[in-house]
């Protein structure tokens, strides 16, 4: 499919599909983050007819707001899931062979202290079954001095040494968006902003999905062999439409931005809050420094954006403090925050913190459920969610189909080659099969970094013209970060932004000026500091 499947106007096009009587559809995906994503992938690659929906923007969920972080979950090893963990080293590997520039390597570090835990032997002796999931040694144990070297600012009181390993980095919503364009190339038809509404049966059969169009209001009946609940935290609210059975246990991660030159972390560093001793990374992202996650029971889920309170910043500073008291951090310093909410499957563990992380399908008379697990195994998640749907599809076929989840990334084109070499491993990871038609787009002096982060105007311009945005907080929250990255979320650069808008989406003032509204209002209430 061309690069021209979420441009401006297409979208009408792809939803009178959804009006033919005689459309029927293999699978229905409901739910647009990195599990729907990763489910429409793999369906389309096997020659199925694949509908994805998602009721808000691709990733507005969870997909958007983790803590960007691809790695192999050092706390199963601990609890002695030795499988997941194994599972998930190998798809991180996988991940950054296949998609450098979006997925990359992060060096950790875990400072010991003098009667802390897990000591430096622990510590190791954990990292060296880590290490051998990955076939790659990354561990190395630093003394006290040597470690110093690695954070002038660190708390040094009882220091007594510290350990570097490896996982990995990604800007997730951009993954979704890769995944999803993946699934694009191979047939499937993507939609944002149409939700299921209500799941069609004969008898007790599910066969279909009676589906809204949330700008029109406009619905259609849709027919199709099965439906995918792939809703994350919401999964229970689709689901409850066959079972009185409630699974998913919401629960709030949230994390606070701030300048790279106010706390500089060339690496991630996992520090144990001096409150609850939880490990909180403090970590470099996007040229700035992230420091996260907090995990909360967020006491039900609906249809609006999570947030961060006041209690949650408190803590969040207070480690960063904890660890780096000489950087002595406050409150203004920090640009933007996010939170997010993960689908924890529930076991009636009395901390979010002690449930499992691992996914669980459930098979609901044609309606296929999915929810937990990790964005390191998503292609994981969407093969075992596949396997349980293949007995509705009616054309499900056979042989194998590959692991590999990424078109190869290759260009010569002439602005291409003049970049150096670190924005060409961006541009290529970041938009992979699209990487030549952006640098076509891209007008004099595009292809300059938007100051304060690292991303380029051509970037900004692509996403406007040919990635389905609708609303100005797509483009600025989930296209791209900027809405994260940039002080007041990036109104500083509003005309040069208002300009691109015009010519790609063909706003006019008084449109931009109502988008503009509806973008501040959802900034100052869910991303910058909680009042």
């Amino acid at each position: 499919m061309s690069h021209t499947a979420w441009a401006p106007g297409q979208r009408e096009h792809q939803l009178e599909q959804l009006t033919s009587a005689a459309q029927h559809w293999d699978v229905i995906v409901a739910g647009g983050g990195i599990t729907g994503a990763g489910i429409a992938r793999e369906a389309a690659r096997r020659g199925l007819k694949v509908l994805l929906l998602e009721r808000q923007d691709f990733a507005w969920g969870t997909s958007s707001r983790s803590s960007k972080m691809v790695h192999g979950g050092l706390r199963y090893i601990a609890a002695g899931d030795v499988k997941t963990t194994m599972h998930s080293v190998q798809e991180r590997e996988r991940l950054m062979t296949e998609a450098p520039g979006l997925v990359d390597q992060m060096g950790y570090l875990m400072a010991h202290y003098k009667g802390g835990f897990p000591g430096p032997f622990v510590f190791n002796t954990l990292l060296r079954i880590y290490d051998f999931f990955a076939g790659k040694r990354y561990r190395h144990y630093f003394k006290r001095d040597d470690f110093g070297f690695l954070s002038p600012l660190l708390n040094e009181n009882a220091l007594i040494g510290g350990t570097q390993f490896a996982d990995a980095v990604t800007d997730d919503a951009r993954l979704v968006v890769r995944v999803l364009r993946e699934a694009q190339k191979d047939g499937a038809v993507v939609l944002n902003y149409v939700g299921v509404k209500q799941l069609l049966k004969d008898g007790e059969q599910v066969v279909g999905a009676r589906v809204e169009d949330v700008l029109s209001g406009e619905g259609y009946d849709v027919k199709a062999d099965v439906v995918i609940n792939a809703t994350g935290a919401w999964a229970d609210e689709l689901r409850g439409q066959m079972t009185d059975e409630k699974k998913i246990r919401p629960a709030r991660g949230s994390h606070i931005v701030v300048p790279a030159w106010r706390l500089p972390v060339a690496q991630s560093f996992t520090a144990m809050h001096p409150d609850d001793k939880r490990p909180i990374f403090i970590f470099p992202w996007e040229g700035r420094t992230v420091i996260g996650t907090t995990d909360l029971d967020n006491n039900g889920i609906d249809n609006s954006e999570a947030s961060m309170t006041r209690a949650e910043l408190d803590y969040l500073l207070k480690v960063a403090l904890y660890q780096f008291p000489k950087a002595d951090l406050t409150e203004k310093d920090i640009i933007s925050s996010w939170a997010g909410v993960r689908p924890l499957v529930s076991s009636g563990a009395l901390n979010p913190s002690k449930e499992k992380r691992d996914h669980s399908v459930w098979d609901d008379k044609g309606l296929v459920s999915v929810s937990g697990g990790k964005l390191t195994t998503f292609r994981l998640i969407a093969l075992d969610a596949l396997e349980a749907a293949r007995k509705y599809i009616k054309r499900f076929p056979a042989g194998e189909f590959g692991a590999q989840i990424f078109t190869p990334s290759v260009s010569s084109h002439k602005k291409y080659l003049a970049l150096p070499g670190y924005v060409q491993k961006r541009l290529s990871g970041h938009f992979g099969m699209d990487l030549d038609a952006l640098l076509d787009l891209a007008k004099d002096g595009e292809l300059d970094v938007i100051p304060g982060s690292r991303t380029l105007w051509a970037e900004l311009r692509w996403s406007a013209a040919n990635e389905s945005v609708i609303h100005l907080d797509d483009l600025l929250l989930r296209r791209t970060r900027l809405g994260l990255l940039l002080e007041q979320g990036g109104l500083g650069f509003i005309e040069k932004i208002r300009a691109v808008c015009a010519e790609e989406l063909g706003w006019n003032d008084a449109q931009f000026q109502q988008e503009l509204e509806r973008y501040q209002a959802i900034w100052n209430k869910y991303y910058s500091i909680p009042k």
